[in-house]
């Protein structure tokens, strides 16, 4: 993955499948294991992370861009994209620091080139991607797929197993 300087894995999925519940639960298994995890997650719609009456919004709107809010516990830096694009992963990696992380996860930018596992649930009856994206390295499922035998179908309700199979087969391919 252009400029990533770690191993960068990606969660693809249609909306509602679980992502971000699969995420929240691998990210303390990996860090059991001693890794530092980062995580970039793409984003949809139009979001603030200050809100009308905050200093940080107020000089925002104001015109000033990029804004760093920093405290004595952490620091998140806003930048305007003008004009409006949609966002590429590699483009956005040199704005996320990565010095001192093992792995990124990314939540998301599904159409991107980069290793990602595929979430599947069988109740909401979405298509798969891997037969369209070669870039999908394994499945996580909730029930069990006909799919080819080099493409590792992981138990989706299963984190522990999710992330046995990113230490083995991520981690240690680099």
């Amino acid at each position: 993955m252009p400029n990533a300087s770690v191993p960068v894995l990606g969660f693809a999925a249609f909306s509602g499948t679980g992502k971000t519940t699969l995420l929240t639960q691998l990210i303390p298994l990996l860090k059991q294991r001693g890794l530092h995890i980062g995580v970039i997650k793409h984003g949809h719609h139009d979001f603030d992370i200050d809100y009308p009456g905050k200093d940080s919004f107020r000089l925002r709107q104001a015109g000033a861009s990029p804004v760093l809010i920093v405290s004595n516990k952490r620091r998140a830096v806003i930048t305007e994209i003008c004009p409006a694009q949609e966002p590429d992963l590699a483009g956005q990696l040199p704005f996320f620091e990565q010095a001192g992380l093992d792995l990124v996860l990314v939540e998301g930018f599904k159409n991107d080139n980069l290793p990602k596992i595929e979430l599947h649930r069988a109740v909401l009856q979405n298509p798969l991607l891997y037969p369209h994206d070669a870039t999908i390295i394994a499945v996580a499922s909730d029930c069990p797929l006909q799919i080819p035998s080099t493409l590792p179908l992981l138990d989706l309700n299963k984190p522990q197993q999710i992330a046995d199979f990113i230490v083995n087969n991520v981690l240690r391919r680099t």
